[in-house]
């Protein structure tokens, strides 16, 4: 069956170190459902401060280029609650200085309006018990966390992440493994050691924050090397494609530290995405991905999950 993938662009364009730059936010949904085989795990648990009832955490993606993440703690059950367990901040990214051939994180102004702003944007979110990440993907440059050439290049942007978290507050990193276009700037292709070394690497610095890594990109079939598992290190995986339900394959993460039902708040069919939380209800799996929440209410769209996933309607608080 083919697939046909929507995808929503946003650039920026700016300069660093007298080099072009883009700005890539962009994310997969789909109107077809798959039916992956799904199999529980015998896996170890992460644990982690999120929020939220009795039932999976929602986490929620939301494109800073041209929405407030504040939104994410605008919406409510009707008993009270938040509805959304984590917020990321989409997207910064891993660029590449051929000067010097080595990964630079870099913020483009939306997100570090966001991030230099923290008051009123994270700790906004924070003092409601909301968790926040940020989230890291390519940027067309040839970097990515799928190619670094060795331990010692991931050790060191791995340093750079931990840096990010300590200094604007954040509750963790999110891994995206897109639009690295491997290769470009004479960089390496995709290699077995470097996902593994680069959130080894990030664990170590990060002992109690949260790692999550989203399901697609070369990353998702490099998941072990010598010994080492990816789910070892990170807490949660979800599922990349929206409209769909498709069970991470991590090995070390349990069902409860799972997301395979993913929506596009702005794409996926109400009744498609209460399908889809009834499903995740039903398999014991402990995440739902929502992407894409705008700024303007959706809480009667996003009560048609809730209603599956809690038994409680969504309210909006602006």
């Amino acid at each position: 069956m083919r697939t046909i993938f929507k995808s929503q662009l946003s650039k920026t364009f700016v300069t660093l170190l007298s080099l072009p730059l883009i700005f890539t936010a962009c994310k997969k949904d789909i109107t077809t459902q798959t039916t992956p085989a799904e199999t529980t795990k015998n896996a170890s648990k992460l644990s982690t401060d999120a929020i939220g009832v009795t039932g999976p955490k929602g986490v929620c993606y939301v494109e800073v280029n041209n929405n407030d993440i504040r939104n994410v703690g605008s919406y409510k059950l009707s008993t009270g609650q938040q509805l959304f367990d984590i917020a990321i901040i989409f997207a910064a990214n891993i660029n590449y200085n051929t000067s010097t051939q080595k990964a630079v994180l870099y913020f483009n102004p939306q997100v570090s309006n966001v991030l230099n702003n923290k008051a009123t944007y994270i700790q906004t979110l924070q003092a409601k018990g909301i968790k926040v990440l940020l989230s890291i993907l390519g940027n067309h440059q040839g970097a990515g966390i799928s190619n670094f050439p060795n331990q010692a290049a991931a050790q060191a942007f791995a340093q750079q992440l931990s840096d990010a978290v300590n200094t604007y507050g954040l509750d963790g990193i999110d891994f995206d493994d897109e639009y690295a276009d491997y290769g470009t700037n004479g960089t390496g292709q995709p290699n077995s050691s470097s996902f593994v070394y680069l959130v080894t690497a990030l664990r170590q610095l990060m002992p109690n924050k949260i790692i999550s890594f989203y399901f697609y990109g070369p990353a998702s079939s490099r998941l072990s090397y010598n010994g080492v598992t990816v789910g070892s290190k990170v807490n949660y995986s979800w599922n990349a494609v929206y409209g769909t339900y498709s069970v991470p394959n991590v090995p070390g993460l349990a069902k409860s530290n799972l997301g395979p039902a993913a929506i596009d708040i702005q794409a996926t069919s109400s009744s498609t995405a209460a399908s889809l939380a009834t499903r995740t209800v039903n398999n014991n799996y402990g995440i739902y991905l929502y992407y894409n929440l705008p700024n303007t209410d959706v809480h009667t769209y996003l009560s048609s999950v809730s209603n599956a996933l809690y038994g409680k309607a969504t309210t909006y608080n602006p």
